[in-house]
């Protein structure tokens, strides 16, 4: 059995989202406290930004090896994003990583924290999300230091394996200072690694607020005195291509 409990599916751009479930962080901001899935499905997203929305509860099904493959045969995709919380903790990862290589010539994608290091060999790219650069900050935010995903983002950098990262932005707390620090640390491995920076989205009872458009440019104006590939997300952009639901 997986942790996998949710699958989102992009028709038009040939994408499938697969969710796991579990997490080695305990992010304080984190918007699965809110909704635990995709928040690119219409209905979900519009969830995302309602106040008052009560939490989601533990999942109650989950898929076997099996029972994705059958899902799967169903759709046509070309690349496939292993997604959060945290899919480094399914012990069936690599497994299926094989699966989806040999049998459906996808593209994958792994999303991570980079706390766990799982074997890559059937994963084509990584995204790490760098919290924070200063580990005070990532303890107070993750209850965990980062000291070993900073090593693991240079590990997987020097295995060769396509590489990018991204970073919310939380006013007050990884604000413009700890983008600064964040995108210093990508500089010294590698300044042509892309790196996006995410509003951050409140949820209820977090002390943060939501970044104005001018904080985001400030940070986008920061890193990219560093870095050469540098983007963000607002919390505006629509959604394009449509994302439905298919598990």
């Amino acid at each position: 059995m997986t942790t996998i409990y949710h699958i989102a599916y992009a028709p038009e751009a040939k994408i499938l989202h697969l969710h796991f479930w579990g997490c080695n962080l305990m992010c304080r901001g984190c918007v699965r406290q809110k909704e635990i899935y995709d928040c690119h499905i219409g209905k979900t997203r519009d969830a995302v930004f309602e106040g008052g929305k009560k939490p989601e509860g533990k999942p109650m099904h989950f898929l076997d090896i099996a029972g994705v493959k059958n899902i799967l045969k169903e759709v046509t995709f070309s690349r496939v994003i292993f997604m959060g919380m945290e899919a480094t903790l399914d012990p069936e990862l690599p497994r299926l990583t094989e699966l989806l290589h040999q049998e459906f010539h996808s593209y994958n994608v792994l999303l991570t924290n980079g706390l766990r290091l799982v074997p890559l060999e059937h994963v084509d790219e990584v995204c790490v999300s760098i919290k924070a650069y200063r580990d005070d900050i990532h303890q107070d935010y993750t209850r965990v230091s980062n000291k070993e995903i900073l090593r693991n983002f240079i590990k997987i950098y020097s295995s060769g394996k396509k590489l990018r990262t991204e970073s919310v932005f939380i006013p007050d707390l990884i604000d413009c200072s700890e983008i600064e620090n964040i995108a210093k640390f990508i500089a010294g491995v590698d300044k042509s690694i892309p790196y996006r920076i995410d509003a951050y989205i409140p949820i209820d009872g977090s002390p943060w607020r939501r970044p104005t458009p001018q904080e985001m440019e400030s940070a986008l104006g920061i890193a990219r005195k560093y870095l050469t590939k540098v983007s963000c997300l607002t919390t505006d952009e629509s959604v394009k291509p449509e994302v439905i639901r298919i598990f």
